[in-house]
């Protein structure tokens, strides 16, 4: 009786999971949500994001990117998003709540085009990365006042997410342009050491951050 009744519950799930799938452009979009509550609008805007932003994003860091992406707003899930094997899972209680931030979707989408597997890279320099595509190529990170965070003492380039990203895009604009570009490669390609930035900026990692703590300007 007891494995009938998650049997039941299975495949009322399953049944409830609503799917649409879209292409253009060479990319699939297959879109599942079992959040009955999903404003169709907000359904609308995460599809032409996602058309708007992967594309620029896999032209810029990797044309071998999958052209085939799953999305799924779930009720189960209880964090913000994640991302694993081509497939975007994102909370049905962050859409209803922060409607506004549909540069999420950019974020998640570029750890596809990472595509690191088992990366020799750190976790913080994933995140970061994503983070600064999220800067650099989101839609409307101005619409959920999303913005790169001033320099604070208490900062460090491993600190992750935004305030790496900040740091990435002063390198970007005060050292060498190209860099995070380059990083990511490497870091795709599992050739990652901590000895390429200095190899591709003349200084390493805590030399970049002393000079971007004297004059942290983007």
């Amino acid at each position: 009786m007891k494995k009938l009744s998650v049997l039941v519950l299975i495949c009322s799930s399953f049944f409830l999971k609503a799917q649409e799938v879209v292409k253009k452009n060479g990319y699939t979009l297959i879109f599942e949500s079992n959040y009955a509550e999903l404003d169709p609008a907000l359904k609308k805007r995460m599809i032409k994001t996602f058309f708007e932003v992967y594309p620029k994003l896999a032209k810029e860091y990797n044309p071998s990117t999958l052209k085939e992406v799953k999305f799924l707003v779930d009720t189960a899930y209880k964090g913000v998003a994640a991302t694993s094997n081509g497939s975007v899972v994102y909370a049905s209680n962050w859409m209803k709540t922060h409607p506004e931030d549909i540069d999420v979707v950019t974020h998640e989408v570029m750890h596809i085009v990472q595509n690191y597997g088992r990366s020799l890279g750190p976790g913080w320099l994933t995140e970061g990365i994503a983070d600064f595509a999220r800067y650099k190529f989101g839609v409307d990170n101005a619409g959920s006042k999303w913005v790169l965070p001033e320099l604070k003492p208490t900062h460090h380039y491993r600190n992750s997410y935004r305030i790496t990203a900040r740091f990435f895009a002063w390198i970007e604009a005060n050292v060498k342009a190209g860099t995070v570009q380059q990083v990511d490669k490497n870091l795709r390609e599992r050739t990652y050491t901590e000895a390429i930035w200095k190899n591709i900026t003349g200084k390493d990692l805590d030399e970049l951050w002393e000079d971007y703590i004297k004059n942290p300007i983007i």
